[in-house]
């Protein structure tokens, strides 16, 4: 079972409290987009095996999207932070990189 620590309220939340809410860091075309653009949104996503960023929302505590970064091989959780964050954080980063040497952030 994931855990992970919410950013913004401190608890720690298994899955069960938890809602996914796909791929982090992407841009988020709507319908007003060209169809192109709209389509890679929708259909066109790279799905790699190893760490990828998410968003997921403390459904049962806070209410609050926090981002976190996990790989999906093991089930490793290497941290969360805030929604409106651009950019994983570098001590995140640096958790990725000391467990998966050889590791690069796609895109």
């Amino acid at each position: 079972m994931l855990t992970f620590e919410c950013p913004y309220c401190g608890v720690q939340a298994d899955e069960t409290e938890l809602s996914p809410g796909g791929e982090a860091h992407l841009t988020r075309h709507g319908p007003e987009s060209s169809d192109e653009a709209f389509e890679g949104y929708l259909f066109l996503r790279e799905n790699p095996r190893g760490v990828h960023f998410e968003r997921w929302r403390h459904s049962f505590g806070c209410g609050k999207w926090f981002l976190a970064a996990r790989c999906t091989m093991t089930l490793e959780v290497f941290g969360t932070y805030a929604a409106q964050t651009t950019e994983p954080p570098q001590d995140i980063l640096d958790k990725i990189t000391g467990r998966r040497p050889g590791w690069r952030r796609l895109g």
